[in-house]
């Protein structure tokens, strides 16, 4: 089995969430992606508060993949205590599943900080790490000297390079379109700007 995971903390789920999950499904013949939502990012602790709940973002995550067998959302971080970090969670995963091929899915925005994830090294021998595209950092070499971890790591992660489609959509901006009381609908799912509209969120 190929399961793709796809870490966040979907403050809220957009549509651009759901496009790269799906290239990445299929460009890498993966059997599926699950969805991990995050309780308490690591480099969130101090903006905690700006977060929706953690049940409210799950749920705006079940919403938005609805219908979609290939995609599932997980609670693993929700439901274990303390700071959510990647390390723990990929080992969840593999004593649950032993045998399969997992795959961590990581925007590209986020390399450079990776050598400063809990036990960064450890995590990228642990799994696959599949590197996706985003606005404004499209095409950056994956490099030692740019990402801190050793060369053959960073060769790997080049070849799993996926070049997604380009949404230039973010939940930063989402949220201040909620604060500012714009429309939000084409960058969320129906279901989920329902969702935020009937539960006051954001705004």
């Amino acid at each position: 089995m190929r399961i793709g995971l796809f870490g966040g903390s979907f403050n809220p789920v957009h549509i651009a969430h759901l496009v790269q999950a799906r290239d990445v499904l299929e460009q890498l013949s993966l059997d599926r992606v699950e969805f991990v939502v995050s309780a308490q990012p690591p480099h969130k602790l101090d903006r905690l508060d700006r977060l929706a709940s953690a049940e409210q973002r799950l749920e705006m995550v079940r919403l938005a993949i609805s219908g979609q067998e290939a995609f599932s959302v997980s609670r693993v971080e929700i439901d274990r205590p303390g700071p959510s970090y990647t390390i723990d969670t990929v080992r969840w995963y593999r004593r649950q599943y032993p045998d399969a091929e997992l795959y961590w899915i990581l925007g590209a925005d986020n390399l450079p900080e990776l050598h400063q994830w809990r036990e960064a090294e450890a995590l990228v021998r642990s799994c696959r790490m599949v590197v996706v595209e985003r606005p404004g950092f499209e095409r950056i070499a994956i490099t030692p000297e740019r990402v801190h971890l050793p060369d053959e790591i960073c060769r790997a992660m080049q070849a799993r390079r996926v070049a997604v489609r380009l949404l230039d959509i973010n939940s930063t901006d989402i949220r201040r379109r909620l604060r500012e009381g714009r429309a939000i609908e084409w960058l969320v799912p129906d279901a989920v700007a329902t969702y935020i509209h009937a539960n006051k969120l954001y705004g």
